[in-house]
């Protein structure tokens, strides 16, 4: 399965991390920085649907998506468009991410940014927060219903927001356990990469009142956007769709009018 190899690659990142810069010193580094004051998740508050726009090269299931990916121009476009929020894929083996495309986005966006990886350890997080890290996500099919509580209040502690994933109702509920604000439905199965539009609108009576509701995955169309607002989505997570797209700005406006 796909993800499991994702997990073992992260594993062994953080494995070579370490060797360069020692959890403690980490640690200490991302501690002595201010704390956040949550501002991913206050941008996805309060609107009628917000939207988190993705910057990746590309992905397990379909390759390289965007050969010319000039990225900082996609994240400045994407602002400029009015994005709540930007995504940013740091996995290099699949998704040709990198923490330098993030530092580099960090220094020419202001929105909240989420890094987007696979957490297994806690010392991704600290290292979230020293490359200026608005959010990290957290996959409850990567991580048990105590990891992940352990892991959010690391997260608090930094002022760091969560994205906590889920794709069935087994993970959803483990989320709501460990005390997410921030719920993520996946409606692509990591396990097959199959996709499926109404997996987020099935799940979103789990999400308790208060939380913000992200749909994730699978908007290919204005439609698809209407359709997951219908079904209760607070944001939606939107990559390939804008990544393909030549007039980015268009798609995203074209998203943002099929919401209202």
């Amino acid at each position: 399965m796909i993800l499991d190899e994702l997990a073992r690659h992260a594993q062994e990142r953080v494995a070579e991390a370490k060797k360069a810069v020692s959890l403690a010193e980490i640690m200490a580094k991302a501690k002595a920085l201010p704390k956040g004051d949550f501002r991913f998740e206050k941008a996805l508050s309060g609107k009628n649907t917000s939207f988190i726009c993705e910057v990746k090269k590309a992905s397990p299931s379909k390759g390289v998506i965007d050969e010319q990916f000039d990225y900082l121009a996609t994240a400045m476009l994407y602002e400029d468009a009015g994005a709540d929020c930007v995504s940013v894929l740091t996995e290099p083996k699949w998704f040709l991410g990198s923490n330098d495309i993030f530092r580099a986005i960090r220094l020419a966006v202001d929105l909240p940014l989420l890094r987007k990886d696979f957490t297994v350890d806690e010392y991704q997080i600290y290292e979230a927060k020293c490359m200026g890290a608005d959010a990290v996500l957290l996959i409850c099919a990567l991580l048990d219903t105590e990891t992940l509580r352990r892991y959010l209040a690391v997260c608090d502690g930094l002022g760091l927001s969560a994205l906590v994933e889920a794709h069935d109702e087994r993970e959803l509920s483990s989320a709501v356990r460990a005390g997410a604000r921030v719920i993520g439905v996946n409606n692509r199965n990591l396990k097959d990469f199959s996709v499926d539009l109404t997996n987020a609108a099935r799940l979103r009576g789990m999400a308790p009142a208060g939380t913000v509701f992200v749909a994730e995955s699978g908007v290919a169309s204005p439609e698809d956007a209407a359709a997951l607002r219908r079904a209760g989505a607070d944001a939606l997570l939107v990559g390939e769709y804008l990544m393909r797209a030549l007039d980015k700005e268009g798609a995203l406006q074209g998203l943002k009018e099929a919401v209202r």
